[in-house]
C-alpha cells in the first residue's frame, strides 16, 4: 500500500496540473500531494487514513453531504439506460426535462426556463452572450457593458475570470477584458470611513454604483452582476439594506441583474436561494455546486420570463439561437440534480442550514470573536469567516507575506477539520455541508479556536 502511494504521489507531482496550486512548488515536492480515497456524511479519508471533517464542503459544494447512495444508484440506472444525448435542436431527456421543472417550481418569482451547462463559469459564459444578445434584438448594440464587484467570485474563463474582481484570477493573463467594469465591493469591515453604519455604506456602494453607470453612460450598460453574499472574496454578507438600494439603481438605468447563486443555491443561506434571502429581483440566476451537491458537474443558468420572451423574439427574427454545449444537459447529471433535489426535501436541508448555521456562527463568535487578533466572525446561513488583524483597536491588517490565513488553515488541519484560507486577506472560511450536525459545528469551533490559540500563541 505505501509503495502504490508512493506511486501516486510520484504521478501527480510529474502528470497532473492542479487548479490554483503553487505549480513549481508542487512540483518540486515542496507542498504535499494528499489523495483522497473516500468520504462518508461530512467526513472525508486520504490514502493514509486520515480523517478529516470537510468544513469547507469540496468547495461549497457537496451539500447533502458524501455518501448517499441514492444519487449514486440514480446515476448508475441513468448511465445504463441512456449514457448520453444531445439537447440540440429540440432533443430532451426524462432527466433533463424533469429536472428543469423542479428547479422553476424552487427558483424565485418570475423564472421561467433553464440553459444547462457543466461550470459555475460555462454558466456566466452563457449569462454573458444571453445579455449581449438580448440587447441586440432590442436594438440597443451599445448597451453592453458588465459591472461586477471587487472581490465578487463568478469563474475562470475569459469572460468569467473577467468578472472576477480578485487579483489572483487576472494576473498575468491579461484579464480584465472589456466590456467589463468592477465597483465598489460591499465590505462593511474593511469600508473606508469607519464612521459609517451599515445603512450609509449601503448607500454609498450604490451611490458608487449611479456614479459609474452616469460616467460610462446609462445607454451603454446592460448589466450588474453579484453574489448574494460574497464568496471567494471573504465570505462577506451586504450590509443591511444594500440589495434593496442596489436593484433601485439598477431599475432607474434599465440594467440587468445577474444574482451568481452557484454558491448560495438550493438551501446554503436556509433558504432555498440566497435571493429570496435578501429579498432580490433578478433577471438571471446562475446555479451550480448545490444543484447536484457536486456528485456530478452540472450547471444551469436560469432566465426570467422577461429575458426569455426577447430570447424568443431573437429566434423570430434570426433563426435558431447560435449557442450550445456538447455536454448541455447532460443525463447522467440530470438524473444527479434530481436525486439530489429530491434529498434536499427529505432531509430538511435548506432549514438545517438556517437553523444550524447561526448556532454555528454564534458558537463561533462566543469561542474566537474576543481572541486579540481577531477582527470579526462574519457569515450568513451555514457559511462563516473569521477575519485576522495584527491590531484590532486600529484594525491594522497583517503583511500578507506572514501568511496568516494560511497558518491557520494548515493548524486547523492538524486538528482534523478542514478550512479554507481565503484570498486577499488573512480569512478563515467555513462553508460546510448542509446536513451538518450541531454536535459536528461543536467539533469545528473547538478546533478553530485551538488552531488560532497555537498560531498566536507566541505573538
Amino acid at each position: 500500500m505505501l509503495d502504490k502511494r508512493n506511486e501516486l504521489n510520484a504521478w501527480d507531482r510529474d502528470h497532473f496540473f492542479h487548479p490554483s496550486t503553487h505549480m513549481g512548488m508542487h512540483a518540486r515536492g515542496e507542498t504535499p500531494t494528499r489523495v483522497i480515497a473516500g468520504a462518508d456524511g461530512v467526513y472525508i479519508t486520504d490514502t493514509t487514513g486520515k480523517k478529516s471533517l470537510d468544513a469547507f464542503a469540496g468547495l461549497y459544494c457537496v451539500n447533502v453531504g458524501y455518501g448517499r447512495e441514492k444519487i449514486a444508484n440514480a446515476i448508475a440506472e441513468q448511465a445504463k439506460n441512456l449514457a448520453y444525448y444531445h439537447a440540440y435542436v429540440g432533443h430532451g431527456t426524462e432527466a433533463s426535462i424533469t429536472l428543469s421543472k423542479m428547479i422553476i417550481d424552487r427558483a424565485p418569482e418570475g423564472m421561467s426556463r433553464v440553459y444547462f451547462g457543466l461550470s459555475g463559469s460555462d454558466a456566466n459564459e452563457t449569462n454573458i452572450k444571453l445579455i449581449w444578445y438580448y440587447n441586440n434584438i432590442l436594438g440597443r448594440p451599445e448597451k453592453k457593458k458588465i459591472i461586477s464587484r471587487w472581490r465578487g467570485y463568478h469563474g475562470s474563463g475569459v469572460m468569467t475570470g473577467s468578472l472576477t474582481g480578485l487579483e489572483l484570477f487576472h494576473k498575468a493573463f491579461d484579464l480584465p477584458r472589456a466590456p467589463i467594469l468592477h465597483t465598489e465591493a460591499p465590505y462593511f469591515f474593511r469600508r473606508a470611513d469607519r464612521a459609517m453604519n451599515e445603512e450609509q455604506f449601503a448607500q454609498h456602494c450604490a451611490d458608487r454604483l449611479e456614479e459609474m453607470i452616469l460616467a460610462e453612460g446609462p445607454e451603454t450598460v446592460a448589466a450588474f452582476i453579484g453574489e448574494p453574499i460574497l464568496g471567494t472574496g471573504g465570505i462577506v454578507p451586504p450590509p443591511k439594506t444594500y440589495w434593496q438600494k442596489i436593484q433601485a439603481v439598477l431599475e432607474k438605468y434599465d440594467v440587468l441583474l445577474v444574482a451568481d447563486e452557484v454558491v448560495t443555491g438550493f438551501g446554503r443561506l436556509g433558504t432555498m436561494f440566497g435571493s429570496d434571502h435578501y429579498g432580490m429581483k433578478p433577471d438571471l440566476i446562475t446555479i451550480a455546486k448545490g444543484l447536484t451537491s457536486a456528485y456530478a458537474p452540472l450547471s444551469g443558468s436560469i432566465v426570467s420570463d422577461k429575458v426569455w420572451q426577447v430570447l424568443v423574439q431573437g429566434s423570430d427574427q434570426l433563426g435558431a439561437i447560435g449557442h450550445g454545449w456538447t455536454y448541455s444537459a447532460h443525463p447522467i447529471c440530470a438524473a444527479a440534480g434530481i436525486a439530489n433535489l429530491e434529498l434536499v426535501d427529505e432531509l430538511g436541508i435548506v432549514e438545517n442550514a438556517g437553523s444550524t448555521g447561526a448556532y454555528f456562527r454564534s458558537e463561533l463568535a462566543k469561542a474566537v470573536g474576543g481572541h486579540r487578533h481577531v477582527g470579526e466572525v462574519r457569515g450568513d446561513g451555514l457559511m462563516a469567516a473569521i477575519e485576522f488583524v495584527e491590531n484590532k483597536d486600529d484594525r491594522k491588517f497583517f503583511d500578507p507575506a506572514q501568511k496568516i490565513g494560511p497558518q491557520v488553515a494548515a493548524a486547523l488541519l492538524e486538528r482534523g477539520v478542514i478550512g479554507r484560507a481565503m484570498p486577499q486577506g488573512d480569512i478563515l472560511g467555513f462553508a460546510p455541508p448542509l446536513c451538518l450536525t450541531r454536535e459536528e459545528a461543536d467539533i469545528v469551533v473547538k478546533a478553530a479556536a485551538g488552531a488560532i490559540e497555537s498560531v498566536f500563541s507566541n505573538r
